[in-house]
């Protein structure tokens, strides 16, 4: 059992994927190729939004984007501290300070009812995370940003393909919400290429084009550098890739709900973990499948017996970042976001892909409930 099947996954669409590698290689053009603009436009025409810029990771998109805007040394960005380094580590790389608030229990998500009173005279902009694939409470985030004149950038590495829905009904694609939205194409993400790999969305033209000039080295055009850049382009094999998976990508969304529905079922009625929560404003492309351990249950221990017995978990994120040795120096103590902390000690992923088949599923449940009771401290 693996935690994600790529080789399986890379198996049944092979002769698709193939066939756009094996062009690419014939044209020699491997950089800024005609399937790097192709894909750019299907995704643009998949998240309903005029401007999509590819660039070479999820972490190169999240500073892009925050460079475009024009922070300065010492202005401050309200983010969530349960996230992967990179959301905050691309503003300490600008030296714009990081604000953490704590998140919610059920969603994982930042509490956006905190916001407010973090906000102070530096604070440019809020950069919410979409976690494991289910938006955060946009509506109210994007309101507060309005009242009080601040950027909103969206940390959508996880979600591809979630949908927010407003209270009118008004459903619109993670990422497409703010000021910008950033992705990832990881090879583990749901739509993930074969390297490294990301982009940016925006609706205003004008940052995008910035973006798009920040990314090629400042430059506009070539060997005329109106700015300091940066070098990150998403190279032609990889975009390749990635529009033969965008055409699959509904198929593989809904493969991943029913794989979450069935955990649900199995799991029904343990009093030992609590499955993910459904927010009624989001649909869940579940990027993660992450349950909460009860309190008392010793997760190291657990994981180690279910590895014993070939079934792999993974832990994201074991550490929340205001507890990170990197940002000691902003002064945050244990105790400051308990939530954040508590989730940090009790989450626990699950296998969760394409590929994942319902006996695999079951072997989860079956080999959880047999050696939990070991694991009570």
């Amino acid at each position: 059992m693996k935690m994600v099947d790529l080789n399986g996954q890379y198996e049944r669409l092979k002769a698709e994927i193939d066939e756009a590698v094996e062009k690419v290689m014939a044209s020699g053009a491997y950089i800024k190729g005609a399937e790097v603009t192709e894909f750019q436009e299907n995704l643009s025409r998949f998240l309903s939004i005029p401007h999509v810029i590819g660039c070479g990771s999820g972490t190169d998109a999240l500073q892009i984007a925050l460079m475009a805007l024009g922070l300065q040394p010492g202005d401050e960005v309200i983010t969530t501290p349960f996230t992967f380094i990179a959301t905050a580590e691309v503003m300490a790389l600008l030296r714009v300070k990081p604000v953490f608030v704590d998140v919610e229990e059920n969603t994982f998500h930042i509490d956006v009812h905190q916001i407010e009173a973090a906000i102070t005279p530096r604070t440019k902009a809020i950069l919410p995370v979409h976690l494991y694939g289910q938006s955060a409470n946009m509506a109210p985030l994007l309101q507060m940003a309005e009242k009080h004149g601040l950027y909103v950038v969206e940390d959508a590495c996880q979600s591809i393909g979630a949908e927010y829905i407003f209270a009118d009904g008004q459903r619109k694609m993670t990422g497409t919400m703010g000021t910008f939205g950033c992705t990832s194409f990881f090879p583990t993400k749901n739509l993930g290429c074969y390297g490294d790999g990301g982009a940016m969305f925006t609706h205003d033209a004008e940052l995008a084009k910035e973006v798009a000039c920040i990314a090629n080295h400042g430059a506009e055009k070539k060997y005329h550098h109106e700015r300091v850049g940066v070098n990150s382009r998403l190279d032609t094999l990889q975009a390749a890739i990635l529009n033969v998976k965008l055409r699959h990508l509904g198929e593989f969304t809904q493969v991943r709900q029913a794989a979450a529905d069935r955990y649900d079922a199995l799991f029904a009625g343990c009093d030992w973990l609590t499955v993910p929560y459904r927010a009624s404003y989001s649909t869940h492309v579940f990027h993660q499948y992450t349950v909460r351990l009860a309190d008392g249950i010793n997760r190291d221990l657990l994981q180690e017996l279910l590895r014993a017995d070939g079934v792999p978990t993974m832990v994201y994120y074991p550490v929340p970042l205001h507890l990170q040795p990197v940002f000691a120096e902003l002064g945050y103590r244990r105790g400051d976001f308990p939530v954040a902390e508590h989730l940090a000690d009790t989450v626990l992923s699950l296998p969760m892909h394409t590929e994942l088949t319902e006996q695999e599923q079951e072997k989860v449940r079956e080999v959880m409930g047999k050696i939990v009771e070991k694991c009570w401290k």
